[in-house]
């Protein structure tokens, strides 16, 4: 039985920290803050696999009161969200997500990104789709304060005998 979860995280913006998406650091003047690397993307989707298979979220598995994630790679958050659904006999079937940002331009990182985020997750890079758009200059988004990014999983099951 295919189950569906959703995923949204955001994060300001700031000097003096690289910024990463999907797992590829890209190039900028700022980058996102947070207690981990402030992957949004990778915290968008790891809450989606999480939710796919009714566990509970990102910020309870991995607080930023923990130090033991303090500018860890999110990398570790998408493989145990993907264990999880492993371990209860699911399957991840594909990942679609988007990235909210004025800039930098993402295109130019989507191939990377995708690969990082199938072999995170142990999918082909197919099953992975990642989409970028603007805020059309509006909000927080819009005036380069920050990026936004959502993500939906669909993960089979085996069906509860219950």
């Amino acid at each position: 039985m295919v189950h569906v979860g959703i995923g949204y995280d955001v994060h300001a913006l700031v000097a003096g920290r690289r910024l990463v998406l999907g797992g590829v650091e890209i190039p900028h003047t700022h980058g996102l803050e947070g207690h981990s690397d402030a992957d949004a993307l990778l915290h968008a989707i790891t809450d989606a696999v999480l939710g796919a298979v009714g566990e509970v979220d990102i910020g309870h598995l991995f607080p930023n009161t923990d130090e033991r994630w303090r500018n860890a790679p999110s990398r570790i958050f998408v493989e145990e969200a993907a264990r999880r659904a492993r371990s209860r006999g699911g399957r991840i079937i594909n990942i679609d997500a988007t990235l909210i940002a004025e800039r930098p331009k993402i295109y130019p990182h989507i191939q990377a990104m995708k690969e990082q985020i199938a072999g995170a997750l142990g999918i082909p890079v197919a099953k992975v789709g990642i989409k970028a758009t603007t805020n059309e200059q509006m909000g927080f988004v819009g005036r380069q304060e920050g990026i936004a990014a959502m993500a939906i999983a669909a993960v089979d099951l085996p069906e509860d005998p219950a």
